[in-house]
């Protein structure tokens, strides 16, 4: 018999791979004959019939079937894969989208706090334009004022020209020339007169200043007396005693009481300052340690005492009332607080404790803010008011301590200056002091100079 070569429509599906065989050929006419075969003995036998196989139409539209479905599941895993590729880059634009938001976010954040930022200088710049138009329509107004009132004056001052002009008219040359000579002549009796009467006063005012240094001196001398007497009674005669007016502005040394010589470079010296009520404390003055001292304005209305000490005694020395004041000084300091700045002339007597020149002159200007030493156009030290500087009478110093002060703006730097008169040293002191408290600094007047 002839047999049909195998059809095959494509592959099976991945659970079908492993098959038994190929599929037997479609035999038509096995389909419709029984089967033969010559058994022993020549006896034909008639084989039994296998199972029915399936039609030629039937495998094609499994087959085809078969091919459907595999391309379906094709079709399916494609679109799954894209899917999964899609939903990836979905999710990657979704994270990109949040983060963009929230730069968005901070962004109109920072664009908020600038338009607030805005506003605000916004509104300053409409309040300043405000205060600077209501200023310049201020100044505007007072301008115009001030005009009219000179329009005013220089209309007086024409009306009285112009009426002086009529009254010298209607008088002549004469009373002009008349006019014109008491003129003169009172300026020549002003010239010869005012200077004989400047010279008058200042010899008024000398022989006042030596009449009250006479009275000042007798009243000490009998102060002392008395507490000379007081202590004979008492049994407690001092060794050593204080000579000098009691006066701010004077000098006071410690003398040995009846004139005996005494080597004060052997003894340990330090002077205190006392109030004046009972049971007060002494205060240290700090480097007052010779056996001078030119009292400050600082020591006004105290006591002032000295404590000597040799071979393990200490003796006492102290004033006889408190130091009192120089006159008008008070007066004086409270005109030079109106000003800004003051300048005295002083010199330069040592700097950092080395010793000057006698002819640097220098000017110290005392202002509410700092203090300034210049020589020329030159600063040499300039300091606003601190803790940390100090300023006060010079230690020692021999005759001219009453007029000169020591002064450290900051460490390491120190001047001690020398000023034209005491009256000038007390004022500066007491402006600085001033100032200084004005400025809520804790001024140090007293420092180891």
């Amino acid at each position: 018999m002839t047999r049909s070569s195998t059809v095959d429509f494509g592959r099976k599906r991945q659970s079908e791979i492993h098959w038994s065989g190929p599929l037997r050929p479609a035999n038509i006419i096995r389909n419709k004959f029984p089967t033969y075969k010559n058994g022993s003995n020549g006896i034909v036998i008639k084989l039994a019939d296998g199972p029915e196989m399936p039609s030629l139409k039937e495998a094609v539209a499994k087959e085809t079937a078969d091919l459907l479905d595999r391309r379906q599941r094709l079709s399916v895993r494609e679109l799954t894969m894209k899917f999964e590729k899609g939903f990836n880059t979905a999710t990657l634009l979704s994270n990109e989208v949040d983060i963009l938001s929230i730069q968005l976010s901070k962004r109109e954040d920072e664009l908020l706090q600038q338009k607030v930022e805005v506003t605000k200088i916004a509104a300053s710049l409409k309040l300043a334009s405000e205060d600077a138009k209501r200023i310049v329509d201020e100044e505007r107004a007072n301008a115009r004022s001030e005009i009219e009132s000179a329009k005013a004056a220089a209309q007086r001052v024409k009306l009285a020209l112009e009426e002086q002009e009529n009254v010298s008219r209607r008088t002549g040359k004469q009373d002009m020339d008349e006019l014109k000579e008491t003129v003169q002549e009172a300026r020549r009796v002003k010239m010869l007169h005012c200077p004989s009467k400047a010279m008058d006063i200042e010899c008024e005012i000398q022989i006042l200043r030596d009449q009250l240094y006479e009275k000042s001196t007798n009243s000490v001398l009998l102060l002392k007396e008395l507490e000379l007497h007081r202590r004979f009674e008492e049994n407690d005669m001092p060794l050593y005693e204080l000579v000098g007016l009691e006066t701010l502005g004077s000098m006071l040394r410690i003398v040995v009481r009846n004139n005996e010589p005494a080597d004060f470079s052997k003894r340990s010296i330090q002077w205190f300052r006392i109030q004046p009520n009972k049971g007060s404390k002494k205060e240290i003055i700090s480097g007052a340690t010779k056996p001078l001292y030119a009292p400050e304005p600082h020591d006004v209305g105290r006591y002032l005492q000295a404590e000597i000490e040799y071979c393990g005694q200490i003796s006492i020395a102290r004033s006889v009332g408190p130091v009192d004041h120089a006159a008008g000084l008070a007066d004086c300091v409270e005109a030079l607080v109106r000003n800004p700045e003051t300048e005295y002339t002083v010199i330069v007597l040592q700097v950092n404790g080395i010793p000057q020149p006698a002819d640097s002159l220098h000017v110290l200007c005392i202002g509410r803010l700092r203090i300034r030493l210049d020589t020329g156009k030159t600063v040499v030290a300039r300091e606003f008011y601190s803790s940390a500087m100090q300023m006060c009478g010079v230690r020692g110093g021999g005759d001219a301590a009453p007029q000169a002060i020591f002064w450290q703006p900051k460490k390491d730097l120190s001047f001690v200056l020398a000023f034209e008169t005491t009256r000038e040293r007390n004022s500066a002191l007491m402006l600085a002091r001033r100032f200084a408290f004005d400025c809520n600094v804790s001024f140090m007047i007293d420092c180891n100079s």
